[in-house]
């Protein structure tokens, strides 16, 4: 609920929201008078400071570095609503890193390994 109050003080629309415990989507109509950066960095700094003010986590907790963002197409809008609300069945199949790596490639997105994200995979109790 905090994430969406910032996106939608913004202007932005929230069509989907969802997290696991190495990452989390966002899906919305983006606001182009607002940018992508500047939204980003809101979210992953207030939200970080209510996290630790309120105690949510039991850890110490912090975004990583960087993020990704990516457009759809509006006959999109659905698969990827739908997409977002079964994270934790899609990811019993695949791996975050293994789905992110998997869009780059099939969309012919030339990456560096040295700015990816850390991932994860195979923490006891993430999967």
């Amino acid at each position: 609920m905090y994430i969406t109050g910032i996106v939608q003080n913004h202007r932005h629309k929230l069509l989907a929201i969802g997290s696991m415990p190495d990452h989390i989507h966002i899906f919305l109509g983006y606001n182009l008078n607002h940018f992508i950066p500047d939204l980003v960095e809101e979210i992953k700094t207030s939200s970080n400071d209510l996290i630790k003010q309120k105690k949510f986590s039991r850890y110490k907790f912090d975004w990583q570095k960087g993020y990704g963002a990516f457009t759809h197409s509006h006959s999109q809008l659905d698969q990827v609503i739908k997409y977002i609300g079964n994270q934790q069945l899609h990811h019993h199949k695949r791996s975050f890193r293994d789905e992110y790596l998997e869009l780059f490639n099939k969309n012919e997105i030339k990456f560096n390994d040295e700015y990816l994200f850390d991932f994860f995979d195979g923490i006891a109790g993430w999967d």
